[in-house]
């Protein structure tokens, strides 16, 4: 009989004595759900579900309001890179390219790239926004490198993915006072990073998450925290498609409907969520914009 591995969750844990906190995300259907909406090319694919992990994977240490989302951009065949999750635990994310892919798809090679990591509530305006360094081999080195610079804090993260599963796994060193390892073990940090980069690629999405740590750290004092569960979840509603059309303005939106016979019809890219809006449906959002400035200018 073939072992059910537990999958879509996020499990963050401590090892004590070294002074050294981690997490580890483990995604199937949730990643599976993402990896079917578009025929990605394996390169393609592979770089998407590493993003997602590593998205549900930055939330763990934190304190999280909103999303913390992954983006990736560049002028090469690799052309948009988006992962999200937010602080329910939904995930969601895409990727749009063009023939033909370089091999092997780096991002460190891609021209005039950018890699964003924006954290809290875009609704609100409250955002924070910092910019990853992409000259490294893999997307795991790069936000190694951007915990470094941000937090001055070393970690060690590795991503792995295929068209079943996206794994991540982050181990960091404890901050103490004065920024100081918090741990009394002057070698925890050097043994744990050893202990880690010893993870290939087929034990990390072969292997359950409890006996991955054991195997790891089985000689560490670990302490296990409850595990968080995650899903696919798209955050797409009809008033932020009403939101986008309205900043289209009425030339755009009018000139829409007489291109699509009287109707609108928007498809979320995410989860392929149909919106359609006719005649009467656009003059009220229309109106309710115009009605809303008016008011504002009269005051």
């Amino acid at each position: 009989m073939e072992t059910v591995l537990p999958e879509d969750v996020l499990h963050r844990f401590l090892l004590e004595s070294a002074g050294v906190r981690g997490v580890l995300v483990r995604l199937g259907p949730a990643w599976r759900e993402v990896a079917g909406r578009a025929a990605y090319p394996e390169a393609v694919r592979d770089l998407l579900g590493q993003a997602l992990a590593a998205s549900a994977l930055l939330t763990g240490n934190i304190k999280l309001e909103g999303s913390l989302s992954i983006e990736l951009k560049s002028a090469g065949a690799l052309r948009l890179l988006f992962a999200e999750c937010t602080d329910q635990g939904r995930l969601r994310g895409l990727a749009r390219w063009h023939d033909p892919l370089p091999e092997p798809l780096a991002v460190a090679e891609l021209p005039q790239s950018v890699m964003a990591i924006t954290i809290g509530h875009a609704e609100r305006g409250q955002r924070y926004q910092g910019l990853v360094d992409l000259h490294y081999p893999s997307v795991g080195e790069a936000l190694e490198n951007y915990f470094q610079q941000s937090e001055q804090l070393p970690a060690k993260i590795l991503l792995a993915a295929d068209g079943e599963r996206a794994v991540g796994l982050m181990v960091q060193r404890l901050p103490g006072e004065g920024g100081h390892d918090a741990s009394t073990d002057e070698d925890g940090w050097n043994r744990i990073e050893h202990l880690t980069a010893t993870l290939g690629v087929d034990e990390m999405l072969g292997t359950s998450p409890e006996q991955l740590l054991y195997r790891l750290y089985h000689e560490e004092s670990i302490r296990l925290f409850e595990p968080r569960p995650l899903a696919f979840g798209c955050s797409c509603t009809r008033e932020r498609v009403e939101s986008m059309l309205r900043s289209l303005g009425r030339e755009e939106v009018e000139a829409a409907l007489e291109a699509r016979e009287g109707e609108i019809e928007v498809i979320c890219e995410f989860c392929a969520q149909r919106y359609i809006f006719d005649r009467i449906d656009a003059e009220h959002l229309l109106s309710a914009s115009h009605n809303a400035a008016a008011s504002t200018t009269a005051q």
